[in-house]
């Protein structure tokens, strides 16, 4: 035993603590709200404490092993990630399985486990597209109008896979995101943004009337259009709650287990997506801006890591987990408050479920391993 001290010591000395400590901070704060939320279910509270406890441990296992393997490692086999994630994409055809809350059909059920895949890929599509775009960066013109095309058929290729086989648009606009910014943060120049923009609202009428089936064009307008639903009785039932919630919650909340709308069940999947919400009523503003203060601190410490890494590569990496978490956060947020559709997002590490959970930690993960390892260089954008 003792001839691994001298490792371990080291891991806690080069490992990135700081965002450990940040993302267990979030987590057992979501686990509380977790354990208040579903008292009222059948059973109650244990079986989804327990759960989400072990994805935790777990995750906090996976947060060590992304650490100590170089991120140069997983980039290099961008390959197999990207025939990892097809494979997983295409088992949602014949075997995805719906959500209850946004319909979508992201997830694969295997003996009682539930396993939603694009939480997992997201991080493959990060790291592929970050060695996709360090390498033209470093060896080709990134702005070149070869670059831009073999990026965006990259891009293309993953966001179309996503809608048409889990039919989740929620995870298709996070994917979108982490694009944009991973491009701007390489550099790429301003006017091939203009260019995209003219190009996607060009798209738009298209992908709006043959990609997006009915419920999807509903849940998007519904927040902006009061007629789709006006007696919040259908389709705008889960964020009517869920403002109710939060402006019965005040500034300091009606408290653990108290609150009206959770504690009546009259929250829809208030332990998932609507999470934010029951912390909003139960501890109030003052548990809504912690909740949102821990996230920001993440997404800080994320963005610090990475400019000050040691390559383009960890550079975009950490840019591209940041985005993730800060693009959830914005998507998560908005639902419940009402000025963003129903996606079906989860609120990064405060959400019950494993996969999530899992998959949020190995990002963190990702980013440790970039502080674990001394820079050769700091990065500059131009």
């Amino acid at each position: 035993m003792k001839k691994y001290l001298p490792q371990v010591k080291d891991f806690f000395r080069r490992a990135d603590m700081l965002l450990l400590a940040l993302s267990l901070a979030c987590s057992l704060y979501g686990l509380i709200v977790i354990a208040s939320a579903t008292q009222t279910y059948n059973g109650g509270s244990a079986q989804y404490v327990i759960i989400q406890f072990v994805a935790i441990v777990l995750g906090v296992l996976m947060y060590a092993l992304m650490t100590v393997i170089d991120v140069d490692v997983f980039a290099d086999q961008w390959k197999w990630l990207y025939a990892v994630s097809a494979l997983l994409l295409l088992l949602l055809i014949p075997f995805g399985q719906g959500s209850d809350t946004t319909g979508n059909n992201g997830w694969l059920r295997f003996a009682g486990i539930g396993i939603q895949p694009t939480e997992f890929i997201k991080l493959a599509f990060i790291v592929v597209l970050a060695k996709h775009i360090s390498y033209l960066k470093s060896y080709k013109d990134l702005n070149s109008v070869m670059s831009v095309a073999q990026i965006a058929g990259h891009f293309l290729v993953i966001f179309g896979a996503i809608i048409i086989t889990a039919d989740d648009l929620g995870s298709a606009l996070v994917y979108f995101f982490i694009f944009a910014v991973l491009l701007f943060m390489a550099g790429l120049k301003i006017y091939w943004f203009i260019i995209g923009l003219a190009a996607l609202a060009a798209a738009v009428p298209l992908l709006w009337t043959y990609f997006l089936s009915d419920y999807q064009r509903n849940r998007i307008m519904a927040p902006y259009d009061s007629s789709i639903d006006p007696t919040n009785t259908g389709i705008n039932w889960q964020p009517h709650q869920a403002q109710m919630a939060l402006a019965s919650g005040q500034l300091t909340g009606s408290g653990l287990g108290n609150g009206a709308q959770t504690q009546s069940d009259a929250l829809p999947a208030k332990h998932t997506d609507f999470i934010f919400a029951v912390i909003g009523e139960e501890l109030g503003m003052i548990g809504a801006c912690l909740c949102i203060l821990l996230l920001v601190l993440i997404v800080v410490r994320c963005v610090s890591v990475g400019l000050k890494s040691r390559d383009t590569l960890s550079m975009l990496v950490c840019m591209g987990v940041a985005s993730m978490m800060v693009f959830q956060t914005f998507l998560n947020v908005g639902m419940c408050i009402g000025i963003a559709p129903v996606v079906g997002i989860t609120l990064p590490f405060f959400s019950y479920g494993g996969s999530s959970v899992l998959a949020n930690f190995m990002a963190m993960g990702l980013v440790s391993g970039i502080h674990y390892r001394p820079k050769p260089t700091r990065f500059t954008m131009y």
